[in-house]
């Protein structure tokens, strides 16, 4: 038994999703774009400044014999968008786009598949956006297709998000995540239904594709795991009224809620104090330029450094209005920081309320104030919900993740 396995760029749970296949011997062939292994040439060119970012496509040496890389215009992305040249990384349209980086790793694996079943292949496992070719062409060798969706079907998003450009008209130009052409959409729906199993790492994601208008197969959910923890965190003892120290780690985006989020603090400005990490999701909303000059801002952080400041605050803030799972709160939790989230996103999978955080309506600033002046008047509760965030982060490791997903494969590939 073993399975083709594809991602272009290789974030943490798609290393994760690999190693545990390669550990529980299902792992075929792992296509990927840039691959970088501990020791090898392209790991110690990362060690420079300028190729910093080679660093970020590290996967662990197991997967070294299993690997075909296919570079180039993954890199080409790369050198475009430092150059500046954004015709070429447009979205959808650009030679270098994401888009066109996905598209050119899928249909490379879609050509490798024939040779690939010589040698004992069973199944292609492809992410959203690059697995129509793949799966196109498993379906005519007879294997079968396991689809991961990292993030909520795009009816329900749609839906969702409908309305935020009414609501807050002045950050409508930082909604850029409903730009994609109906023929990409209806990519997403052939992938969908041409799935034999499908995986997510949230409820919400599942609940998500309820909106699809056809038969699925069956749903597995299977919610990420946790960074390693570092040390239990102390706690400072406070007093009912002290400023608390709130921060904010991703896309500077409504569809995040960081408009909501800039209400609410606004309303509490003599309470709390915020910091921010993460990109504008646009060079042109004043409403947005005019907010981040009232409080720390961080464009980008070093992973460790974001660890590091989330360690030095007392709650992540993570709104969010439309997210498959939202990594940033796995990894405030490992260092012992809890998380104000809403149930659009993996909140609910990993958060009891009021136990190691908060769960809060989505899009209401009311929603959002209300839970910070409970910890303000509660002045105890960031000891204790951190401990127990901390603890939940200790009890669920990025490998039982990927025990989980490889026991999974085994057991559908067994049927």
């Amino acid at each position: 038994m073993s399975v083709i396995f594809s991602h272009p760029t290789g974030n943490a749970n798609v290393r994760a999703a690999a190693k545990g296949l390669a550990d529980a011997a299902l792992l075929a062939e792992f296509h990927t774009t840039i691959a970088v292994f501990p020791g090898a040439l392209l790991d110690r060119l990362g060690a420079l400044r300028p190729l910093l970012e080679l660093r970020r496509r590290r996967f662990d040496s197991s997967l070294r014999p299993h690997t075909t890389p296919w570079p180039w215009f993954e890199a080409g992305r790369l050198l475009a968008s430092r150059a500046g040249f954004n015709q070429l990384t447009k979205h959808e349209q650009g030679i270098f786009s994401i888009d066109a980086v996905y598209r050119n790793l899928d249909k490379r694996v879609g050509d490798s598949i024939k040779y690939a079943t010589q040698r004992g292949a069973q199944a292609v496992y492809a992410y959203e956006d690059g697995a129509v070719s793949s799966f196109r062409q498993a379906h005519k060798l007879g294997l079968q297709c396991f689809y991961d969706l990292p993030t909520g079907y795009w009816r329900a998003a749609r839906r969702l998000l409908a309305g935020e450009k009414e609501r807050w008209p002045a950050w409508a130009s930082t909604m850029t995540g409903l730009n994609d052409s109906e023929e990409k959409l209806s990519i997403k729906d052939e992938e969908l239904r041409l799935a034999s199993r499908i995986f997510v790492a949230s409820t919400f994601v599942a609940n998500t594709l309820k909106e699809y208008p056809g038969a699925l197969p069956p749903v597995d959910i299977i919610p990420y795991g946790f960074p390693t923890v570092g040390a239990r965190r102390e706690y400072p003892t406070r007093k009912e009224g002290q400023k608390i120290k709130l921060l904010f780690v991703g896309k500077l985006s409504q569809q995040k809620g960081i408009a909501d989020l800039f209400a609410a603090v606004n309303a509490l400005s003599k309470w709390v104090e915020l910091t921010l990490v993460g990109h504008k999701g646009s060079d042109n909303c004043p409403a947005l330029d005019a907010e981040l000059a009232k409080h720390q801002w961080y464009p980008t952080l070093p992973h460790e450094s974001v660890l590091q400041l989330m360690r030095a605050h007392d709650v992540l803030l993570f709104p969010s209005l439309f997210d498959g799972f939202g990594l940033v709160m796995t990894e405030a939790m490992s260092q012992g920081t809890p998380v104000i989230t809403t149930d659009r996103s993996a909140g609910p999978d990993l958060i009891m309320n009021n136990q190691n955080g908060w769960l809060i309506e989505a899009a209401s600033p009311s929603a959002i104030q209300n839970a910070i002046e409970h910890i303000l008047t509660h002045p105890t509760l960031i000891a204790e919900a951190g401990s127990e965030a901390w603890d939940k982060a200790r009890n669920r490791p990025w490998e039982l993740y990927s025990e989980e997903l490889s026991s999974a494969v085994r057991r559908h590939l067994n049927q």
